[in-house]
C-alpha cells in the first residue's frame, strides 16, 4: 500500500519543513509514502469561501486516481487514539487498498465535491491547528502508527 498526503499551500517555516522531512524519512522505512503540495489558489482573497473551497477541491480531485481511498483531515471527523489509528491503518492494509490518500484542506476546509468523494474523515483534535502544523502531526502519527503495528518502542503504552 502507498500512503499519500495531499495538502493545500506551501509551508514557509524552515523548522517545520525540517521536522516534516525527518518524519517523512522515518516513515519510508515502513510504507511507500508520497507527500504532495497542491498550490494555493491565485487571488483567493477575491473569492468567496465556497468558491475557494470549490477550486481547491477541484485541484485535490485532479490528484486522485479512481481506486484511491480518500480520507479528509477535518475538524468534524472521527477522533482516534494512536492505537486506534494504528488499527485503522492495519485494516486499510488488510483490505488490499493500493493507495490511501489523506487530504488537508485550505483555511475553510473542503467543498461538497471532495466531501462526496471521501470515504472517511479524521480529526486530530477538537482544537484547531494551522494546516501547516497538521502536516507534521499527520506524518508523525502515521510513523507512530507503524511503530505500534511493528511493536517498536517509539510509542509508550
Amino acid at each position: 500500500m502507498t500512503i499519500k498526503l495531499l495538502s493545500i499551500g506551501k509551508t514557509d517555516s524552515k523548522q517545520l519543513q525540517q521536522l516534516i522531512a525527518e518524519y517523512e524519512n522515518r516513515l519510508k522505512h515502513y510504507v511507500r509514502f508520497e507527500f504532495e503540495i497542491v498550490p494555493d489558489i491565485k487571488n483567493a482573497k477575491n473569492l468567496s469561501e465556497s468558491e475557494q473551497k470549490e477550486k481547491e477541491g477541484f485541484l485535490i480531485l485532479k490528484k486522485l486516481s479512481p481506486a484511491d481511498v480518500l480520507i479528509l483531515l477535518d475538524e468534524n471527523g472521527r477522533q482516534h487514539s494512536s492505537l486506534e489509528f494504528a488499527n485503522f491503518l492495519q485494516k486499510k492494509m488488510n483490505a488490499g487498498i493500493k493507495r490511501l490518500v489523506f487530504a488537508i484542506g485550505g483555511p475553510y476546509g473542503f467543498g461538497e465535491m471532495v466531501q462526496q468523494k471521501a470515504q472517511g474523515k479524521i480529526s486530530l483534535s477538537k482544537m484547531t491547528f494551522s494546516h501547516q502544523m497538521v502536516r507534521l502531526f499527520v506524518i508523525e502519527q502515521l510513523y507512530r502508527g507503524f511503530t505500534i503495528l511493528k511493536n517498536e518502542p517509539y510509542h509508550h503504552r
